[in-house]
């Protein structure tokens, strides 16, 4: 018997993890326009939809609350929208990467804070070696 609720109640608290934004649509994409009352994303199949907001909407950046202000055109976004026949309303709007400034130098952090050293093992064979530690100034 108590194996019996014990598979019940796992499966009551999978099958809510599962509906957790419930009847919400997910846009993920680009941003390519920012309005005062909506923003356009073009999403990996080349769609381009248009999401309203309004003062209801949340935004969030690095998990922190943020705003409108804070969206810019080619910023990477992953948004919660109501949909209403072929309209799309936000009620969260995660915002992503920020595009990269023009002569800004590219990097994906992956070195920062680490530190990599090669060992010779035996003749041609080498070992890297990653620390944790930051670099030195």
């Amino acid at each position: 018997m108590k194996n019996i609720l014990f598979a019940l109640l796992v499966v009551l608290l999978l099958s809510s993890l599962l509906t957790a934004h419930g009847n919400l649509e997910h846009i993920l994409g680009t941003v390519v326009e920012v309005t005062d009352h909506s923003i356009s994303v073009k999403t990996s199949d080349g769609a381009t939809i248009v999401v309203a907001f309004d003062a209801e909407t949340r935004f969030l950046k690095a998990g922190s609350p943020a705003s409108i202000k804070d969206v810019v055109v080619g910023a990477r976004v992953a948004i919660h929208a109501h949909k209403n026949g072929d309209k799309f309303h936000a009620a969260e709007i995660k915002i992503g990467a920020s595009p990269q400034k023009a002569g800004a130098p590219r990097s994906n952090g992956a070195s920062e804070g680490r530190k990599l050293a090669l060992t010779r093992v035996a003749g041609n064979v080498f070992a890297a070696v990653v620390s944790r530690q930051p670099f030195a100034a």
